[in-house]
């Protein structure tokens, strides 16, 4: 059987290494703190208190950045809540303003613009992050877990857009063992997965797999390097859906990547040069 999660013994360790990890860098890059974009789900939540067993609580600083009329108030509340428990600077700031200033310049694009939008509140929150950021001389920490990383399930240069990922390397399952280790609340730890780009918006029903069916065959795919034929053998599953999960992690490797640069060097340029600039 394939089992994700993390042995009940390794958890003291994985959290160690990842609360070192976050201190270390924020020592080495100068930085004076950090900023968690806090939306009120489990992710942001694990990270905000991991980063706060890193640095403490005044070094630690948390946006939440609620869209009125779409964003849960029991989000927003959750995300306060936790917050105040851990005496960490924060601040509410609705994106509506912005958002519909966008939208104002942006009706004389021609074209389907809806998934612009639902990935422009994303990228609102990211520079509100690296706005404070920049005026505090905090680093960005990143939310993101493994899965989202590897299924591109993020907007580029929105939620994606951070300095670290300090559990870039955990499947949404060990996220959620690792919540529940560090005792982060119970109802969020338990809330239904959302990136609440639009009302009523769930992770899973836009995958069309659960988290659970998800990581199973990523760790099939990636951890264990398995064809999709094998992962699907293993556990019991249609090859076609391990398939699609293939391809979205094909798909969106540009996500995972900087942008390529087009090499062009003296090489290249030098007639007498025997290779052939394909090459490069």
């Amino acid at each position: 059987m394939v089992e994700v999660k993390f042995k009940e013994k390794e958890l003291p360790l994985i959290r160690d290494v990842i609360v070192n990890s976050i201190k270390t860098r924020i020592e080495k890059f100068g930085f004076k703190g950090a900023v968690i974009n806090l939306s009120g789900g489990v992710d942001s939540s694990l990270i905000l208190k991991l980063t706060y067993m890193a640095i403490g609580n005044k070094k630690t600083h948390a946006l939440i950045l609620p869209e009125e009329g779409t964003t849960s108030e029991e989000d927003v509340k959750d995300a306060e809540k936790l917050c105040k428990e851990l005496k960490i600077n924060y601040e509410i700031i609705p994106i509506n303003e912005p958002l519909e200033g966008f939208l104002k310049n942006l009706k004389k694009i021609k074209g389907d613009i809806n998934w612009g939008v639902a990935n422009l509140k994303p990228r609102i929150r990211m520079i509100y992050a690296y706005f404070y950021a920049n005026a505090k001389k905090l680093l960005v920490v990143g939310t993101s877990n493994k899965t989202e990383l590897l299924l591109g399930y993020g907007t580029k240069y929105g939620d994606l857009g951070a300095d670290i990922y300090p559990i870039g390397d955990l499947y949404k399952t060990q996220v959620w063992q690792l919540a529940e280790f560090i005792s982060i609340p119970t109802e969020i730890v338990k809330k239904v997965p959302s990136a609440g780009l639009w009302k009523g918006q769930t992770d899973e029903e836009e995958l069309g797999y659960t988290y659970y069916q998800i990581d199973r065959v990523l760790y099939c795919l990636v951890d264990l390097e398995l064809s999709v034929r094998e992962t699907a053998k293993i556990l019991k599953i249609k090859e076609n859906a391990v398939k699609d999960l293939y391809e979205r992690i094909i798909k969106n490797e540009h996500k995972r990547r900087p942008p390529t640069i087009t090499k062009i060097s003296r090489m290249c340029l030098d007639k007498d040069w025997r290779y052939p600039v394909e090459r490069f």
